[in-house]
């Protein structure tokens, strides 16, 4: 996020920046924690300089800054490039998101699961936070109604040491065609691991916050995850902007997360030039976006908001890592 926010700003300001003044990024760092990313939020809403926010990264982060940033007595727009929980949409009119939520990829997954690698039966193994709850509530609906059988659901903690058991249980009740971590990326690892040393090979799925698993080597390898974006997808405009990545940070791949930053850096830099700064007008300039006006054409893809700030017709694809990397599964 922060790489793709800062190669954004390079490109504006080399143009002549917004309205002739330079764009500048203030860059924070919320650990993942609500209760971080609400002193943060305080910080920000209290700032005169700041007109927009670009975060949090993950949903339990936005959900608690989110309410800060709407509900503050000079309230700011806030746009997430990567929280899924369906929970964020429409909590207040200031709060946006750039990215598909859980509904979209937990169904996606389930539907893949079923028709694609014509699974019968999954295990689940969760994070019990707002990301890993809502992800597994989206794909265990959606395969259940598809005529899949849910074997276990299974939660974990961050801090979590082991998940042999959980893998041991799926063993004893006969095994699964498919486990579908609703985790973070230390989670799956984690259960990658597990699944190892138990000499098991079930086919693993996840959602977007497995990112970077590709780099975890062999152990990987086949899993496959859903995503909004992947740097092998069509279009000019994606093309320019890997290599302008790659040109910038060498033997660096962008993200979702990252080329949804990059999206929503040039999305503001617009609303800007056409609004001017002032918080109230940012903010209904964006929520125009999609409605009244254009939809906003960026590398991930065409940005329209809903009513509730959401982007309702941003696709999700399966990507399965290969070699160190995620590459498009064919056919979608």
């Amino acid at each position: 996020m922060r790489r793709a926010a800062e190669l954004a700003v390079k490109e504006i300001n080399a143009r002549g920046g917004v309205r002739g003044r330079p764009l500048a990024l203030r860059i924070m760092d919320d650990s993942g924690r609500p209760d971080l990313a609400i002193r943060i939020a305080q910080q920000l809403v209290d700032d005169p300089a700041v007109v927009a926010v670009i975060g949090h990264l993950n949903s339990s982060a936005s959900l608690a800054a989110g309410r800060i940033y709407g509900e503050a007595r000079r309230p700011v727009v806030m746009i997430s490039p990567s929280a899924s929980s369906p929970d964020l949409s429409g909590i207040n009119p200031f709060v946006f998101r750039a990215c598909p939520s859980d509904v979209s990829h937990g169904a996606q997954l389930a539907r893949y699961a079923r028709h694609m690698l014509n699974a019968r039966r999954v295990g689940v193994m969760y994070l019990d936070d707002d990301y890993g709850r809502g992800l597994r509530l989206s794909f265990v609906g959606e395969f259940k109604r598809l005529g899949g059988e849910v074997i276990e659901e299974d939660p974990m903690l961050s801090t979590t040491p082991s998940l042999e058991p959980y893998v041991t249980r799926l063993q004893q009740s006969g095994g699964v065609d498919a486990l579908m971590l609703a985790t973070d990326l230390g989670g799956a690892q984690l259960a990658l691991r597990e699944m190892s040393r138990a000499g098991v090979h079930w086919t693993t799925l996840g959602g977007d916050a497995l990112s970077g698993i590709e780099q975890s080597g062999p152990l990987a390898e086949g899993v496959r995850m859903s995503v909004a974006y992947l740097v092998d997808q069509a279009g000019d405009r994606n093309a320019q902007f890997v290599a302008a990545y790659a040109r910038a940070y060498p033997g660096e791949r962008p993200d979702h997360r990252g080329a949804t930053t990059y999206d929503i850096v040039h999305l503001l830099a617009t609303v800007l030039r056409d609004a001017g700064p002032q918080r109230g007008a940012v903010r209904d300039r964006v929520a125009r976006v999609g409605r009244d006006l254009p939809p906003f054409e960026g590398v991930t893809g065409r940005i329209a908001f809903d009513d509730r700030g959401d982007v309702p017709t941003k696709s999700v694809v399966i990507g399965t890592v290969r070699e160190g990397r995620v590459v498009t599964e064919p056919g979608q």
